[in-house]
């Protein structure tokens, strides 16, 4: 059976297309070669959790685009890593200010069994990384990462305060030093391969400012995965970022594991509404016999070609989550 999964677009506010500076440098999709990483445990998401309905934004809802803006809401980010170099591991670390008192954030709701959720991407988006940093007493946040490549990056936190209604998305940039020529956008593709013979299908395309289901089908070695195990309380987890502002979308299914009526794969499908046409670049993490393993794909909106049937990704480089 089929998941319905909703998406409502933080993002963004003016169409972004993309641009002559991504077809600068090579056409290796340096999110290739994925390193499947174990997860030992993952909360649900339950009541605590929250549910999946997130307010509206973007061009529709008329509000701010999400993961643009460093303040928002009340609340500030401030990165105190602001650099790394590529290939080294950085202790990223940064906490989450009250605007109003310039105090950290020490009190958080979970959503799907974290506090916060922090992505990062490179700007050309062939980058990506889903961590999980480690609150200390004091409100400082940490987590360790290492960066493939040199370039511009955008930091996002997605969380939502204790007692709050909503959930906020703030960003930031981190500059990662070391030789850089940003790679192009991999082409939109139907099919992307994740690491040990998997496989993920993606069927339907997204349309502005109109509702499409869009399936995506997880395979290994041709054989449909029919026991997806629980990650972050459900049996996909997806971000997608818009090429050329990365206007932030952060999606969840709508059923989760033990209601009754959604089932483990092999299918995963979800709603979605574009905000704007243009390309996206859609991640999706899911997990079994223990491992998450991360399939990307890109998308084209606007009267752009989606992907045909027969086009396959090439894999691209595991994005490490982090705990």
């Amino acid at each position: 059976m089929r998941t319905g999964l909703r998406i409502t677009a933080y993002a963004a506010a003016v169409a972004a297309a993309f641009t002559a500076a991504y077809g600068v440098g090579t056409n290796v999709d340096t999110v290739s070669k994925p390193a499947a990483h174990s997860e030992k445990s993952e909360g649900g998401h339950g009541k605590e959790g929250g549910g999946h309905d997130e307010p509206p934004g973007g061009e529709a809802g008329g509000a701010a685009p999400a993961g643009l803006q460093v303040s928002a809401d009340g609340y500030a980010l401030d990165l105190k890593t602001p650099r790394a170099r590529a290939g080294e591991r950085t202790d990223l670390r940064f906490t989450v200010l009250k605007e109003s008192s310039g105090a950290p954030l020490k009190t958080y709701k979970k959503e799907h069994g974290k506090e916060l959720h922090l992505i990062l991407a490179s700007r050309d988006l062939t980058t990506y990384r889903h961590l999980h940093p480690a609150r200390a007493a004091d409100g400082t946040w940490s987590v360790p990462a290492t960066l493939p490549k040199a370039g511009d990056y955008r930091v996002f936190a997605d969380f939502t305060p204790r007692g709050a209604d909503a959930k906020v998305t703030l960003g930031t940039d981190l500059a990662v030093t070391g030789p850089y020529a940003p790679g192009k956008l991999p082409p939109a593709t139907a099919t992307a391969k994740a690491p040990d013979g998997y496989e993920v299908r993606l069927t339907g395309g997204l349309t502005p400012g109109k509702p499409r289901e869009v399936t995506l089908r997880v395979t290994r070695d041709g054989k449909p995965v029919t026991d997806l195990q629980p990650y972050l309380g459900a049996y996909g987890h997806l971000v997608a970022l818009r090429a050329g502002d990365l206007a932030y979308l952060h999606v969840h299914p709508n059923g989760e594991p033990g209601d009754g009526t959604t089932e483990p794969g092999p299918e995963v499908s979800f709603t979605a509404t574009a905000p704007s046409a243009g390309a996206y670049r859609l991640f999706l993490d899911f997990r079994h016999e223990g491992v998450v393993r991360t399939a990307a794909f890109t998308v084209r909106t606007g009267g752009a070609a989606q992907p045909s049937a027969g086009e396959t990704e090439s894999p691209h480089e595991e994005q490490p989550h982090g705990h």
